[in-house]
């Protein structure tokens, strides 16, 4: 019997921005896999897949999702959960993998479903995109994202300060994605380039406890991992000024 492993994006947290083809995909698959960490706690993706089925429909499966000092570890976490999922996809014809944002962008989906290539041949492969942090930032901020011939540099902070920085000596706007643990040298590259004056960070977006501020705001302090920053691209105010 042939399988399918579907990577369903779920959005940043507000179960709002689950998409209605994301919704289908949840439901219609016979089991739908959440990714948690060895700690235990409920993440972000299970609270939202909770919204939409049964909780006996749910598979917690453990992913060294922060692990980046360790590789062994790492890879040990991923192999186990890849050896899990590859045994549901032995007993189900359709299984979902819920990922928080987009299957595509920074997901522990790509890990997987290499893996799954891997371990069970001539598995079907899908992804349902979902909406981003940045989206749902941009909206909530009122920032906008891009204009007219403006570019749109996606950096993960994980890499280093300097990627960021480079990103902001450039044209258009930069996005800075899980920066919360390197707030202070992101403050400090916005200072410097002089991108400071219009950013925004956010985090726990559509949450109880979501925070929007002014990126002029960083003291340095501790963020949450998975906070996310818009610095807009330089414009002169007038419409159409980048067509």
């Amino acid at each position: 019997m042939s399988s399918k492993l579907i990577g369903v994006g779920v959005g940043p947290g507000d179960p709002e921005l689950v998409t209605v083809k994301g919704v289908n995909a949840l439901r219609t698959a016979e089991v739908v896999v959440v990714p948690v960490m060895d700690t235990g706690e409920q993440g972000r993706a299970e609270a939202t897949v909770l919204h939409y089925v049964p909780e006996e429909k749910v598979v917690r499966v453990v992913f060294a999702l922060n692990e980046r000092s360790d590789r062994g570890r790492r890879e040990a976490a991923w192999d186990a959960a890849g050896a899990r999922v590859a045994e549901l996809l032995q007993r189900h014809a359709a299984v979902a993998f819920a990922t928080i944002g987009d299957p595509n962008v920074y997901s522990t989906f790509t890990y997987l479903a290499h893996t799954i290539g891997e371990l069970v041949p001539g598995t079907e492969i899908e992804t349902v995109p979902g909406i981003t942090a940045m989206q749902d930032l941009a909206a909530r901020s009122g920032a906008v994202l891009t204009e007219g011939t403006e570019p749109l540099t996606l950096v993960p902070v994980t890499a280093g300060a300097a990627v960021l920085k480079d990103a902001l000596n450039g044209p258009g706007t930069v996005v800075a994605y899980k920066f919360g643990r390197q707030a202070r040298e992101v403050a400090e590259a916005l200072r410097e380039t002089g991108r400071i004056d219009d950013a925004v960070w956010g985090s726990a977006l559509g949450l109880e406890d979501e925070s929007i501020r002014p990126a002029g705001e960083l003291d340095g302090g501790p963020l949450p991992y998975l906070s996310t920053l818009i610095a807009p691209a330089r414009r002169d105010g007038g419409r159409g000024g980048k067509l």
